[in-house]
């Protein structure tokens, strides 16, 4: 039982704080006119998180941080990523006419967007290597299995529930106005957490020396 709440509880801590995956996640439910077009985003954040709780569980992560240039290296490209897709969703806000209905992004697109600010975020990464990681190794056996499914659970119905507070709220935007703003405002957020990843970015080239 004690793992089981343990997951709980650290899954959502982790996993509640608005971040790019969470605002992604959150526009795709938002921007279509039925749910199940925004299964792809939601599919691939889910996927995304079960294979590095997995990763940051079994340990391996903390063997690829090890190395600082691969360290620096996502944290590069992490900070060009967030800078672009701030500008595509500012770009694409959605508007709804008479004559045209909601713009959203494509499966293949939610499927690259979903799986970069997944797996191109380094405070994300880092965070699960840092908590779940560390947390997993107070268990053994089944009770490490059960803490690492509890934290994969979690993040999947975190997910589904955000996609549908976002589709819901879309449902009653008739005139596309509120998601216009949305989109602008997630594109704000997403821009902030670009310029806070180059500072990082920025001490760890001090760090090193380079």
């Amino acid at each position: 039982m004690e793992p089981l709440l343990h997951g709980i509880i650290l899954a959502f801590g982790l996993i509640l704080p608005l971040g790019v995956q969470n605002v992604f996640v959150f526009n795709q439910g938002a921007t279509h006119k039925k749910f199940t077009n925004a299964l792809p985003a939601i599919i691939t954040a889910g996927v995304c998180d079960a294979i590095l709780i997995y990763l940051a569980v079994a340990g391996v992560s903390i063997i690829v941080f090890s190395f600082e240039w691969l360290k620096i290296l996502l944290f590069l490209i992490g900070f060009f990523f967030l800078a672009y897709m701030g500008w595509i969703i500012w770009k694409d806000t959605p508007e709804v006419s008479a004559n045209q209905g909601k713009k959203w992004f494509s499966t293949r697109r939610q499927i690259t967007f979903a799986a970069s600010v997944s797996l191109l975020n380094p405070h994300a990464i880092m965070d699960t290597i840092g908590v779940i990681g560390t947390s997993s190794l107070a268990y053994t056996g089944y009770d490490k299995w059960a803490f690492t499914v509890t934290c994969i659970v979690v993040s999947w119905i975190w997910f589904f529930s955000l996609a549908i507070t976002g589709w819901k709220i879309g449902q009653t935007d008739k005139n596309g106005k509120f998601l216009k703003r949305m989109n602008q405002v997630s594109a704000i957020i997403i821009w902030v957490m670009a310029i806070y990843m180059g500072y990082q970015l920025y001490l760890l080239f001090k760090e090193y020396n380079l």
